[in-house]
């Protein structure tokens, strides 16, 4: 990464909290198969191709059963500017946020993209900063697509399983401390 960024602003599924299981366990809870649903989507686009409306899901979900994945708490507290930008429900995301005690200063969830999938252009707007300015660190297709939306830089979170074996392209951090390193 030649330039450093001003702000990193992350996906929050899979990318710092390991959540796989349990985004799976609240498809299978409102009985629904995980596979048909995957990772990376709009909640609300995953709730309607599997048959739930996302206020079951999001009451199915359980905001304890995520943990960040290793070393992420370790630099959390040490990271400058950061927001999130996730697709989660923003009860989930905000109980989640207050849990492990995580303060970004901007964190925007499904309900502010109107359950669309999630964008950049508002959360660089709300922060005051251009696409120059900032990386997404993420861990799915869709989280791609939304700094390639607005022309920003993307590492891969390598420290997830599904993306060190899926091999991507680009950049690939392979640990949370590598993310202190793009601040420059």
């Amino acid at each position: 990464m030649p330039r450093a960024v001003e702000a990193l602003i992350f996906d929050f599924d899979g990318t710092l909290v390991d959540s796989d299981e349990a985004l799976d366990a609240a498809f299978r809870a409102v009985g629904a198969d995980p596979a048909a649903v995957g990772f990376g989507h709009a909640i609300a686009e995953a709730c309607a191709h599997v048959g739930c409306t996302v206020e079951e899901y999001a009451d199915a979900y359980d905001e304890t059963a995520a943990s960040p994945f290793a070393g992420v708490d370790d630099v959390v507290p040490l990271l400058g500017r950061w927001a999130l930008c996730s697709n989660k429900h923003p009860r989930s995301g905000r109980a989640e946020l207050e849990r492990l005690g995580w303060e970004p200063e901007l964190a925007v969830f499904a309900d502010h993209f109107d359950w669309a999938h999630k964008s950049l252009g508002p959360v660089l707007s709300l922060m005051g900063l251009g696409a120059d300015g900032v990386v997404m660190v993420g861990d799915s297709d869709g989280d791609v697509r939304c700094a390639e939306g607005v022309g920003c830089r993307f590492a891969w979170a390598g420290w997830n399983p599904r993306v060190a074996s899926a091999r991507p392209g680009g950049l690939v951090l392979d640990r949370p401390d590598q993310l202190l390193d793009l601040y420059g």
